[in-house]
């Protein structure tokens, strides 16, 4: 099979500089900063790599070592363990630490050269290295291995690691040879609830679970308690600000976002409901009317029941076939999504219900927030005009783009420009002149390869 070309390599454009009002000479340092920024991430890159030959030469040391010498596992276990605590002692980690970390580096330079020579050559971080060995380490196959490092690395050398974990999980999530029902069933069977000690009175409650189960619960809790801060502030705004000492039966709720989410949280496990809904005035059936909202990608053969090949929540959590099936089922409506065969990108929106054209296309094509770097939901997005809309900037697809609030009023408030390529691919310039493009998140797609078969 062919795999995806993903856009090429990123670009940083130069343009004139937009400012016209700030101090030449801070501005030149500001400028300096981020160059001088960059190559220190470049020169962290090639220490880093150097540091990952050593471990790996070091664990080939103790490998040899434990080979050659000692007829005992257990003897041949303490050569690497005498090895791992004297690099340990030396660079203050545990020798457990040192261990596993040895395996990791023999692993990443013996089955992902591409990736090493990419980190020595100071186009990916440490972090990058890490999430495409995770994200590849299920593929045994060493040919299909070189591919998915191709791909990935052209994605990973200008995108964060947030987002290069998401590509590099999908893509091997479609090369894998494992079908996600089967690992999921196996997944599934640990799933669990832990609590960590934190201290100052304080733990951390932690759940395994099915991704559309936690990617509801924590939609549900983030709705539930955006309607209580809402309520909230209109009671502030109803009596106005308490003077000091003046007696009151209004109570303010201060809550930030998320001590609402955790406190919803605790309410609900405990007793069933929230014990107190604030909202039961305010709302239609108060919280226990809000039902969690998640974008799941099905492909039309999975939805079908003629395949198996897995879903996915927000364009990041893959999801077995049944578990798609059945929200599929269950959903209210549905968009269809029609993609090109070979890039993925998306080309029209069309729904089994009625609904909003505009914003089903834009939720379907953007996935996430299109600020570089930003992976907020575009569900949970504000929808911008790239060209403002009170300059003339149409109301259309190719004027539209998915910003998070952050983002939004960043755009808004600061010299930060936006334009947008037919493509979708959003080209920002910052307030120094610089150029970054934000290409459209890409769908893994398969086709077919153009030599005949090999019999």
């Amino acid at each position: 099979m062919r795999l995806p070309d993903v856009g090429g390599r990123c670009e940083t454009h130069g343009m004139s500089n937009p400012l016209s009002d700030v101090d030449i000479d801070e501005e030149a340092q500001l400028a300096s900063i981020v160059d001088g920024l960059r190559e220190s991430e470049e020169s962290i890159a090639a220490m880093e790599a150097q540091k990952t030959a050593q471990l790996a030469t070091a664990m080939r040391i103790a490998l040899r070592r434990m080979e050659g010498k000692h007829p005992t596992q257990r003897a041949r276990e303490m050569e690497l363990r005498s090895i791992a605590a004297e690099i340990g002692a030396a660079v203050r980690w545990s020798d457990r630490v040192a261990q596993q970390r040895m395996a990791d580096a023999l692993d990443l330079v013996e089955r992902f050269p591409a990736t090493v020579d990419a980190l020595a050559a100071g186009r990916i971080t440490a972090r990058h290295a890490a999430v495409i060995q995770d994200a590849g380490c299920v593929l045994p196959d060493a040919t299909e291995r070189a591919a998915f490092e191709r791909v990935v690395l052209e994605w990973a050398e200008c995108e964060t690691v947030a987002r290069t974990r998401d590509y590099a999980q999908g893509l091997a999530e479609q090369m894998n040879p494992e079908s996600i029902t089967e690992r999921f069933e196996r997944a599934d069977k640990g799933r669990k609830v832990s609590v960590t000690e934190l201290g100052d009175g304080m733990v951390k409650v932690e759940a395994i679970v099915a991704a559309a189960l936690g990617h509801g619960i924590h939609d549900r809790l983030t709705q539930q308690a955006r309607a209580i801060r809402q309520v909230a502030a209109e009671e502030t705004r109803e009596h106005g600000e308490q003077e000091d000492g003046a007696d009151s039966a209004v109570v303010v709720d201060t809550r930030t976002l998320d001590q609402t989410r955790a406190d919803l949280f605790c309410d609900m496990l405990l007793t069933g409901q929230p014990a107190i809904d604030p909202t039961a005035d305010a709302l239609p059936g108060g919280l226990g009317a809000i039902r969690a909202s998640i974008q799941v990608t099905v492909p039309a053969l999975t939805a079908a029941g003629s395949d198996d090949r897995g879903a996915s929540i927000d364009g990041k959590s893959p999801i077995d076939a049944d578990t798609a099936r059945c929200l599929m089922a269950g959903a209210p409506g549905w968009d269809r999504v029609l993609t090109h065969p070979v890039t993925g990108t998306v080309l029209a929106v069309d729904r089994y219900r009625a609904g909003n054209q505009m914003e089903r296309f834009l939720a379907a094509r953007d996935v996430h927030c299109r600020f570089p770097g930003c992976r907020m939901p575009a569900r949970l997005c504000d929808h911008d005009h790239n060209f403002d809309w009170a300059l003339g900037g149409q109301t259309d697809v190719c004027n539209l783009a998915c910003l998070c609030k952050r983002h939004h009023t960043l755009k808004t408030e600061t010299e930060w420009v936006a334009s947008q390529s037919p493509d979708g691919s959003i080209h920002w310039t910052s307030p120094l002149g610089r150029g970054y493009t934000d290409r459209v998140p890409p769908r893994v797609t398969f086709v077919p390869d153009g030599d005949p078969p090999p019999f």
